[in-house]
């Protein structure tokens, strides 16, 4: 098994494929929640407000993104969108493919946090004087990022297994790299198998280390 190994993943240095890969796959997830994070709370502000046509606007959004499946927007984004326009990076199209996708689930999650605040809130804010912009920077938000966090860090795992189907539009991430070493070895056990050890070891730190922050965070509210 260790010699089988070492022809696999040692020889020819193929190992390095699998920390490069993982680094684009962690380039794409960090970017795409950030473009996803932005994306959410503006539409998330449109969800809530009183104009019938800016709740119109995200709801189309959500509903057309969240009710499409992840590989088939990649590929729209890249074969439909952005081919014809020249654009060849493709991780470029998929941070921005990824970003757009998460960006719904990321306005659905927060809507809920702050809707799930006390209607009185904004009413306390605004007899304080406080304007509904103020009011919901500095009193509704605060209370909804703490309410929303464990659902927005499960976004952000999530979003970094989603990102294997990168590999759709010929992204080398984790599981490319893995993909391409199977297929210059004809040994397919033992490179699917690291990329999955690696992508469960990644989650399952990220969830322990965002369980550890949330920890604190309930801590400092009960001073």
């Amino acid at each position: 098994m260790i010699n089988e190994f070492y022809s696999t993943m040692i020889d020819h240095g193929r190992w390095i494929l699998i920390p490069r890969g993982l680094g684009t796959t962690l380039l794409i997830a960090m970017c795409a929640i950030a473009i996803g994070t932005v994306l959410g709370c503006v539409f998330a502000l449109f969800k809530i407000s009183k104009s019938k046509v800016l709740k119109a606007v995200a709801g189309v959004y959500t509903t057309v993104i969240r009710g499409i499946p992840m590989a088939t927007q990649l590929m729209i984004f890249y074969f439909v969108v952005f081919s014809p326009l020249g654009v060849s990076n493709t991780i470029l199209v998929a941070v921005i493919a990824f970003g757009i996708n998460s960006g719904a689930y990321c306005t659905e999650i927060f809507r809920a946090g702050i809707q799930g605040v006390d209607k009185g809130q904004m009413e306390a804010g605004r007899s304080l004087g406080l304007s509904w912009a103020q009011t919901m920077r500095r009193i509704i938000l605060p209370q909804a990022v703490r309410t929303v966090l464990p659902t927005y860090t499960s976004e952000f795992i999530a979003l970094i297994k989603e990102t294997s189907v990168a590999s759709f539009i010929a992204v080398v991430d984790l599981q490319k790299a893995c993909d391409n070493i199977r297929n210059a070895t004809y040994n397919a056990w033992i490179p699917l198998l690291s990329c999955a050890v690696i992508y469960l070891v990644l989650t399952f730190g990220l969830t322990k280390l965002f369980a550890l922050g949330e920890k604190r965070l309930a801590k400092a509210d009960r001073k």
